[in-house]
């Protein structure tokens, strides 16, 4: 039986573009793995405290740390919600990651978690493609893909659901096409890539 450890950090339940997609991943993961396990963290509705002194210097023996890094390890994959909140992730996104990533536990070669598939939906407001105004000021995908690869060895993929503000702000008016056939695409990849996974880890 494979586990799905599934995490979202949007602030807000309704409307959130990362909420919808990564939704739609598990609804196919539970259909085409009906055996499997999903274990959920709504890091906004029950937000973890930040990294303090006690937490770092006692490492996997903290209570909170230890927890967050045996979920990790018992996961079979990972899903996460990270929408793009000035620029990068969310502050309780980044709390989890400080808590769950433990020297001498689980990073470097290794690591227990090395090969674990994450896929990331890595929502935004407007644009950061390659080629556009502000493919420099990408700071979600570039940051957990770095992250994830070089601290635990993990497979690393990402859905981005794009200009998800074009609906509500007058000036993106004109984009809204580009908006929808984003949309489209992301829910497409959340099928087809749960599918994958799932045929992945059944076999």
């Amino acid at each position: 039986m494979a586990t799905l450890l599934h995490l979202d950090s949007a602030v807000s339940p309704e409307g959130s573009s990362s909420r919808e997609v990564t939704a739609a991943f598990v609804r196919t993961w539970r259909e085409q793995h009906p055996d499997g396990k999903v274990v959920y963290r709504d890091l906004a509705a029950e937000p973890l405290p930040h990294l303090d002194a006690a937490a770092f210097t006692a490492g996997v023996e903290h209570p909170l740390r230890g927890e967050l890094a045996a979920e990790l390890a018992a996961a079979d994959a990972v899903l996460i919600g990270a929408p793009m909140y000035n620029f990068t992730i969310p502050s309780t996104l980044k709390a989890w990651l400080d808590h769950v990533i433990i020297v001498g536990h689980n990073i470097g070669p290794d690591s227990p978690i090395a090969g674990t598939p994450f896929t990331v939906v890595a929502s935004r407001g407007g644009s950061y493609a390659p080629g556009t105004p502000r493919e420099g000021a990408e700071f979600v995908q570039n940051y957990l893909a770095t992250l994830l690869t070089s601290m635990f060895g993990a497979e690393v993929d990402f859905i981005v659901p794009e200009l998800t503000l074009a609906r509500t702000n007058a000036q993106m008016a004109e984009l809204i096409p580009l908006a929808d056939a984003s949309r489209a695409k992301a829910f497409e990849d959340a099928t087809e890539k749960a599918k994958a996974l799932a045929a992945r880890l059944a076999a």
